[in-house]
């Protein structure tokens, strides 16, 4: 099966709005991830890996462009909000329980990173032998 901004849609039914998230960026990174996944190593997952890349990179840039329509600068990373606070009203989250680890980067920013990248590093794990 190859990845469609269709069949990517109905997957990811989050990214369904084509006004917001045109067929042009859904293929942009679609056609990134082919490029650096390997079909040897993901075999019948190789759709499922660039849904998630597409995904992840998608939501990235909707963060960007939701900042900069709020006079902030595009792709400034401000790292995962652990509190905030407006006049009696607080809240904060525990970034440690929906973090893969320190050593992951941007793959942190978005639930889609993080369930990629913990594929990637099951089939970028090589045989095994015992």
């Amino acid at each position: 099966m190859t990845v469609t901004p269709g069949s990517f849609r109905t997957n990811f039914p989050e990214f369904a709005s084509a006004s917001i998230y045109p067929d042009a960026t859904v293929n942009y990174w679609l056609g990134i991830g082919a490029k650096l996944l390997r079909p040897d190593r993901w075999e019948d997952m190789l759709d499922h890996g660039l849904e998630l890349f597409a995904a992840h990179h998608i939501a990235l840039a909707a963060q960007a462009v939701k900042a900069s329509a709020a006079g902030g600068s595009p792709g400034a990373n401000t790292g995962v909000t652990t509190s905030k606070t407006v006049d009696k009203v607080s809240v904060s989250y525990d970034a440690g329980s929906t973090t893969l680890d320190a050593g992951a980067g941007h793959w942190n920013a978005t639930v889609y990173g993080v369930q990629f990248l913990q594929l990637v590093r099951m089939f970028g794990s090589g045989g095994w032998q015992l």
